[in-house]
């Protein structure tokens, strides 16, 4: 993979996302240790290792059964990070789960291990589970963190 020089080494994804466990679940929000939803923890886990965030994140609904003739997650991720195919993620990846046949995928989540994701899930906050083999068949895009110039 010729990208690999240009993303962030898969051990730091997983040290910051690490240090979100424990964060209160809040819908649309991104502090570590006060509260965020399942994007907020990938923005974080960004400003941590990329720097800035490099545009505002409008409103979003909270439907993960939502259909629609975009994938707007995937598509904003694709502008910033490089794209890999799902089954080649390892730790460190980005990946957006698809939670209902025919929805786009609004769920995102941060591969720690072969078997291992970190995500912040409503009433349980930011956790690391066991990716079984009900996540793993919902992983529908993957990405890589770049690398930041000041890593």
């Amino acid at each position: 993979m010729t990208h690999l020089k240009f993303v962030t080494d898969p051990a730091l994804v997983v040290a910051a996302a690490r240090a979100w466990l424990g964060t209160p679940y809040h819908d649309q929000a991104s502090l570590r240790g006060v509260g965020c939803d399942c994007l907020g923890l990938a923005r974080g886990v960004w400003r941590e290792l990329v720097g800035d965030e490099p545009f505002p994140i409008p409103p979003y609904s909270r439907d993960w059964g939502e259909t629609g003739p975009r994938e707007v997650l995937a598509e904003g991720a694709r502008a910033m990070m490089p794209e890999i195919v799902p089954s080649e993620a390892g730790s460190g990846a980005l990946v957006l789960f698809r939670m209902a046949p025919r929805a786009i995928a609004k769920h995102v989540g941060i591969l720690t291990g072969s078997g291992t994701f970190i995500h912040a899930y409503e009433r349980l906050g930011v956790v690391e589970e066991v990716l079984t083999p009900i996540w793993r068949r919902r992983i529908a895009f993957a990405f890589l963190f770049p690398r930041s110039s000041s890593i």
